[in-house]
């Protein structure tokens, strides 16, 4: 069985070396689904808490929302980051307070203190599920994921991988030791 969640993501963005209406820098409000599949937790009747999903997936994801990203190659990305310098704002402000976990994979490096993601393939509707499945495909058995953003759109379907242990009171995962970090539980 599937809990399916979604997250609004609003974003800018450019398709550098394109040749089109997208070689401009760009806004757009993203809507991104995620499907998790796992047997029903007994405790709690369900596969896995949809708000859970949420914080597990917000927490690097934040890092999208109201950010600019940038291809790694592309020309405007060392003239943002002049200008952040030259206003105090590149290492951070105390009015930024919707950062994420700093990350850096193969696919996509996150600068949360200012506001950038920078990409190794242009930021399209597929790859932003590239991106996404790489980030929380240890944290979460995502087994699909759907992306769009105005009138773009895709998903990708993936292998169930493993099923998480999970807390048979509210039904999230169980940490290292056994332990539910949200209600104290302890596995026997």
């Amino acid at each position: 069985m599937r809990s399916i969640t979604s997250l609004d993501l609003q974003y800018a963005h450019r398709f550098y070396g394109f040749k089109g209406e997208a070689q401009y820098l760009h806004g757009h409000t993203g809507v991104l689904t995620i499907e998790v599949e796992d047997s029903v937790n007994e405790g709690v009747n369900m596969v896995y808490p949809c708000n859970e999903i949420q914080k597990v997936a917000w927490d690097l994801l934040k890092n999208f929302d109201h950010a600019l990203i940038l291809r790694e190659d592309d020309p405007l990305l060392p003239a943002i980051l002049d200008v952040y310098e030259k206003q105090g704002i590149k290492n951070g402000h105390p009015q930024n307070t919707m950062k994420g976990v700093a990350f850096k994979t193969e696919l996509a490096t996150a600068y949360p203190d200012c506001r950038l993601v920078v990409t190794k393939e242009t930021m399209t509707v597929e790859g932003m599920i590239k991106i996404v499945y790489d980030l929380l495909k240890d944290k979460l058995n995502i087994v699909k994921l759907t992306f769009t953003s105005g009138v773009n759109a895709a998903t990708c379907e993936f292998p169930s991988t493993h099923s998480i242990d999970r807390c048979p009171l509210c039904g999230i995962e169980l940490n290292e030791n056994g332990v539910c970090p949200k209600c104290g539980y302890r596995k026997k």
